[in-house]
């Protein structure tokens, strides 16, 4: 029978939602999960190139809108059970000991967040282990202290990646094994194909949050899962100071469902504008909004798909998201500001790239995708007051974002190129991409000490509402330059503690 009050809601199954699920599972607590799409099929189209690439099969039926221009876009958000990890490319590494403090770039400041690398550290450990991330402590010589290994060994490189990985040492590179969540384990699922990253995986291979969060938290009978079910609006006693329930859309009718404490993890758009949406008399710019800064400092990276040929050498690898260099993470000696991060993507197939550039010969295509390295090329998006998500007069979402720290990203960029045609790639192709590839969107409801200039306090508690969080890549004060999820899962571990009562856990690290 179904409840109509819970302990908990949770609105959104994603890393950040998922993860609190599986961390407050034994507590005892009755937990209703809200999930707007429903759970991703296991079929055969999980791992055809059209399907997911020409087709857009598992990207939802909504445009978004660019505000600077009011065209409409498609964006990179995916709606099921698990959420955008269904897709994800599955790297998990932790964010650097630096991203932590203020950070100088060329193109401003990356400010400080109000907790440092310390206090994440044994939640690192814990993500690492729930989501079997496999990598190799010490390869990456930029990487933080760690006080545990990796839980397992690192995903092994194929001839083509070793042979290349030797190119780049003697170029004085540090080429290091990218921390991945693939099931490599003995017994585990992982067939290393060619349709991981940017693909569901059908055999459930993948470190998401479905496989790893919400199928062991279901297990038990106090929670509970309500798929297609959308939270319009959540809902605060007649003083503004609580949030008491969340106004649900679900096959075709409204209902409301009531909670002692309400955390919303949808993603960093969606989860900003359900609190803009949810605006009342006594919080009329949204709720948890106080400061004027929810939707605001929108961030998603800067972000460029380089693709490397050599004419007279197939890449035969089939698994090539195994390396990446952090060399110029922090700059160099001819640019002594942060640069970013260089990672391998999944090897490019032709009918990725004839879904992208439809206008050139798809014979043209396939030779370039047998023949080519693939790299994501990633900067850090600066926070900016004016890049923000908010509500059109017709309730479309509506983005406004210009792109900054473009000079470190250019900087990236020519010496990824450089990198690539020194190992012998005659040509080479980047592609900068746009308001479109929101994959690591973050920042719209920032964490932080000051109710002035913040939105969530350090554990992502509204500074507003005292009975409402915001646990997903909102929080984040700074994009960084890493891939944010095993950050996300990291704070969803310590909130979870502090729900539950329990002290923080602390590093053993030395001071």
């Amino acid at each position: 029978m179904k409840r109509k009050h819970y302990d908990f809601i949770i609105i959104g199954t994603g890393m950040g939602g998922g993860t609190l699920a599986y961390a407050l599972r034994d507590s005892g607590a009755s937990i209703l999960l809200l999930e707007r799409g429903d759970f991703l099929p296991q079929e055969p189209q999980n791992w055809q190139v059209d399907a997911v690439f020409k087709e857009n099969r598992y990207k939802p039926a909504e445009n978004w809108v660019d505000a600077s221009d009011g065209s409409a876009f498609k964006p990179g958000v995916h709606y099921f059970v698990g959420g955008n990890t269904k897709v994800y490319g599955a790297a998990l590494p932790r964010l650097r000991l630096e991203d932590f403090g203020a950070l100088e770039h060329e193109g401003g400041t990356a400010p400080a967040w109000p907790i440092d690398y310390r206090d994440l550290e044994p939640y690192y450990n814990r993500a690492e282990a729930l989501f079997f991330v496999h990598g190799r402590a010490g390869s990456d010589p930029g990487e933080p202290p760690r006080t545990v290994s990796y839980p397992y060994p690192e995903v092994p490189h194929e001839p083509y990646i070793a042979a290349l990985i030797e190119k780049l040492r003697r170029q004085g590179l540090h080429p290091y094994c990218l921390p991945m969540a693939v099931d490599l384990r003995e017994d585990g699922r992982c067939i290393r194909c060619k349709t991981c990253d940017g693909f569901p995986c059908k055999l459930h291979a993948k470190g998401d949050a479905e496989t790893c969060c919400l199928r062991p938290a279901l297990a038990h009978e106090e929670i509970e899962l309500w798929t297609n079910a959308l939270a319009r609006r959540i809902l605060t006693d007649e003083g503004g100071e609580r949030a008491v329930a969340v106004e649900v859309e679900r096959g075709g009718e409204r209902q409301t469902v009531s909670a002692d404490r309400v955390i919303v993890s949808c993603g960093a758009v969606n989860s900003a504008i359900l609190l803009l949406r949810s605006r009342n008399s006594r919080h009329p710019q949204g709720l948890a909004n106080s400061s004027g800064l929810l939707g605001r400092h929108y961030m998603m990276h800067n972000n460029t798909a380089l693709t490397a040929v050599a004419p007279l050498q197939t890449n035969p690898t089939v698994f090539q998201k195994t390396m990446a260099v952090n060399d110029y993470y922090f700059g160099d000696d001819d640019f002594p500001w942060p640069m970013g991060n260089i990672q391998a993507l999944g090897k490019l197939q032709a009918g990725m790239l004839s879904a992208a550039k439809p206008y050139l010969p798809k014979r043209l295509l396939t030779a370039m995708a047998q023949r080519s390295m693939d790299w994501w090329v990633m900067s850090e998006d600066l926070p900016d007051l004016e890049n923000r998500v908010f509500l059109g007069a017709d309730g479309a979402v509506q983005v406004q974002w210009k792109p900054n720290n473009r000079v470190a990203h250019q900087q990236l960029i020519d010496r990824a190129i450089r990198m690539m045609r020194r190992a012998g790639y005659a040509f080479v192709f980047s592609e900068t991409l746009g308001i479109e590839t929101n994959s690591h969107q973050c920042g719209t409801a920032r964490f932080g000490t000051d109710p002035a200039e913040s939105v969530l306090d350090p554990f992502c508690r509204s500074h507003d509402i005292e009975n409402l969080f915001v646990v997903d890549s909102s929080f984040f004060p700074s994009s960084t330059a890493m891939n944010p999820a095993l950050t996300i899962c990291a704070q969803a571990l310590r909130v979870a503690d502090h729900l539950l009562g329990l002290a923080p856990l602390e590093s053993d690290l030395s001071a």
